[in-house]
């Protein structure tokens, strides 16, 4: 996997994820499930153009879903917390809004 922007999927913005990014300086992005923590921490340096100290990723398993009598899944995911290091710029995905 080398193209950057398709490592990186979308930043998650639940109301922990911006707690994370303004209490520890953790930010949270969906990433590919293929993807390892060294291509996560590549591609955010690349893309953001700052530097990485640390990358924690978790697996969100599929949850089972139900409508009436129809029954499936909810897809899962992979998130990863990424740190950068001490200095760096801050990233800004939405803070124009």
């Amino acid at each position: 996997m080398k193209n950057f922007y398709k490592i990186l999927l979308k930043p998650l913005l639940t109301e922990k994820a911006v707690d994370m990014k303004d209490d520890s300086g953790y930010y949270a992005f969906i990433v590919d499930k293929r993807a390892n923590k060294r291509e996560i921490a590549e591609s955010v340096e690349n893309v953001f153009d700052v530097k990485v100290e640390k990358v924690r990723v978790v697996n969100v398993h599929p949850k089972p879903r139900r409508y009436g009598r129809f029954e499936g899944k909810k897809s899962g995911y992979k998130k990863a917390y990424v740190k950068l290091r001490e200095g760096e710029k801050k990233i800004e995905y939405f803070e124009n809004i």
